[in-house]
């Protein structure tokens, strides 16, 4: 399993995931803020699947 996320696309999902962990957190009572796990999960480990699927690849190096 190579990366297939680049350095901008990593930071903003961080931002966005964490984000959405926050609401879930001080927000309303709502499961769905916890789909940030997903954007974090992914920057994280720097795979995305869907990216594979769909054959988009944000990362110069393999």
């Amino acid at each position: 399993m190579s990366r297939n996320m680049g350095g901008l696309d990593r930071g903003v999902r961080v931002v966005i995931g964490i984000g959405l962990i926050a609401l879930a957190i001080t927000g309303p009572e709502s499961p769905w803020g916890w789909i940030g796990l997903v954007p974090l999960a992914t920057a994280l480990i720097g795979w995305c699947p869907l990216y594979r699927v769909l054959g988009i690849r944000t990362c110069s190096a393999s």
